[in-house]
């Protein structure tokens, strides 16, 4: 099993940080992503929204599981390409000084059909990577 683990401090309220990361668009920071959005018929986030997410070799339909704005959310793989077993993830933002400090957790495995280990010591690289640059995507975003 994978298990990846980002954090990172904004200098901004944590509703703010916490609207601009529970809204699929701004997974579109992540180099390799280049469509984030809310599933058809999905009228924005809460519990039970999917938000569907298209990069580069990736597709992903992921639904929210929990939602505690401006506390955490969380959030399931439901389909995916390449395959993921997910056993979920987290992001939970706590105020830190004058901004927020964000904390997400996610963890998974590929199924052997889906390239097993091998295709985990690829994604174990490339999503903490993603990860970060969604969040360094929120701090370019909302740091004043």
């Amino acid at each position: 099993m994978v298990q990846i683990h980002v954090e990172r401090t904004i200098a901004a309220a944590p509703e703010r940080v916490f609207d601009w990361l529970a809204d699929p668009a701004g997974l579109t920071s992540a180099p390799l992503v280049f469509k984030a959005d809310w599933a058809t018929g999905c009228s924005g986030p809460g519990v039970g929204a999917v938000r569907e997410v298209t990069g580069v070799g990736v597709w992903f339909r992921e639904e929210i599981t929990a939602y505690d704005r401006p506390h955490c959310y969380s959030y399931l793989i439901l389909r995916s390409f390449p395959v993921f077993q997910h056993d979920g993830g987290t992001l939970t933002l706590r105020p830190a000084g004058a901004g927020t400090h964000v904390d997400w957790v996610s963890s998974y495995t590929h199924p052997i059909r889906a390239g097993g280990k091998a295709m985990e010591a690829v994604t174990s690289r490339l999503l903490p990577w993603s990860f970060g640059a969604v969040l360094a995507g929120c701090a370019k975003a909302l740091e004043t």
